[in-house]
């Protein structure tokens, strides 16, 4: 089918292929999520020395645990032996090892291989050399973020950057404390779609009118299509009549210690390429990570954070919850429904971006630029 040139108000977006190509998904394992800040683990969640979890990015398995002197690491969750996968579960326990279930090849929790059958007869083993292959890892917002690349990239620039670029200063995300707040609630969403596809609904309100009247009721200025992340340093304000970020505006918890007066009543709005969404009210945090599993899915782990003293009260969260509950179900159900679409004739060439959209065509050129490939709406992977 032939195209039509774009008019000036309008933006080409990524053709379909960067939807559904399984090429182009590997490159995108290779070069965004390998090589970039992951944010992989809440760090309250391993909570005694022994505690792991497993999680994937981009081709790798990285195992992610609490060591002996309460300190993270994170490995590659492969056996130096024969290559076994080290740990089977999503999670769990161990007491001071991990150990291969294959050759029981062992290694402390600083991944120091310590013992193996016969090992004491092969004394040229370098026990240190032939330890677990270690992942780069930093903590911040009280999550461990990990890193594949051989010389990752400045954390400070590529991450905290992120929230600088967004809220224009450095210090404005620190005031919420999130690294100290507990987990009220975890929910975890399975959607058949791409992963840019979620981040680009994440970062527009175009379609908050259409999908969410329970959002536009307590942020009203989303119906009008301007998504926080349109403006550095903006917060969408709440109605005149809303109490609380609720699902209906009736009141919530107590405004976080350190959030100042002039954000009481506002929402703020954080994409932390490639993977991460941080959103900002006065009394909780929500914080939504990505695991892309393949070009057609992904897995969202959405974390809603109180202040302990709320979640040790067994304060009713459940209309804070379901606020953003509802937005996540509204806008994984739409990812779903354009997901199929990627793949059709008629978005081949791609689609558009509205000026309201606008700032999605840097997402899409950064991406572009990440992969190699050329400008926005006609590059190649």
């Amino acid at each position: 089918m032939t195209t039509t040139p774009v008019p000036p108000s309008l933006i080409a977006t990524l053709p379909g292929r960067y939807y559904t190509d399984p090429e182009v998904f590997r490159q995108e394992q290779r070069h965004v999520f390998e090589a970039m800040w992951f944010c992989a683990v809440r760090a309250a969640d391993l909570e005694r020395p022994g505690a792991f979890r497993t999680v994937q990015v981009g081709r790798e398995n990285v195992l992610v645990a609490r060591t002996r002197t309460g300190g993270l690491r994170a490995f590659l969750n492969v056996c130096r032996h024969r290559g076994a996968r080290l740990c089977l579960e999503e999670s769990g326990e161990v007491r001071r090892t991990l150990q291969c279930p294959y050759h029981a090849w062992t290694y402390d929790l600083d991944g120091r291989l310590v013992a193996a059958p016969n090992l004491t007869k092969m004394p040229d083993v370098d026990r240190s050399e032939y330890g677990l292959v270690e992942v780069a890892l930093r903590e911040w917002l009280g999550y461990a973020w990990v890193c594949l690349a051989e010389e990752p990239p400045s954390f400070e620039e590529t991450v905290c950057g992120a929230v600088v670029e967004r809220l224009g200063d450095p210090a404005a995300v620190e005031a919420y404390g999130t690294e100290s707040l507990a987990l009220g609630r975890r929910v975890r969403y399975e959607v058949r779609a791409n992963w840019k596809l979620i981040v680009e609904n994440f970062m527009e309100c175009y379609h908050c009118a259409t999908i969410h009247p329970e959002l536009t009721d307590v942020l009203p200025e989303f119906a009008d299509g301007y998504a926080a992340q349109y403006y550095v340093g903006h917060g969408a304000e709440f109605g005149d009549e809303v109490r609380g970020f609720t699902v209906d505006g009736s009141q919530g918890f107590g405004r976080l210690p350190e959030v100042p007066d002039g954000r009481d009543r506002r929402y703020y709005a954080v994409t932390v390429r490639p993977t991460v969404f941080v959103n900002l009210v006065p009394d909780h945090v929500i914080l939504h990570r990505m695991f892309p599993l393949a070009e057609d899915r992904t897995v969202v782990e959405c974390d809603w954070l109180y202040a302990p003293e709320v979640v040790a009260s067994g304060a009713d969260l459940s209309k804070s919850v379901e606020l953003f509950h509802r937005v996540n179900t509204q806008d994984f159900a739409a990812c779903e429904r354009t997901q199929p679409a990627m793949a059709s004739r008629a978005y081949r060439a791609g689609g558009v971006l509205v000026p309201t959209e606008h700032h999605i065509g840097m997402f899409h050129q950064w991406l572009l630029d990440r992969l190699g490939a050329g400008p926005a709406g006609g590059g190649t992977a």
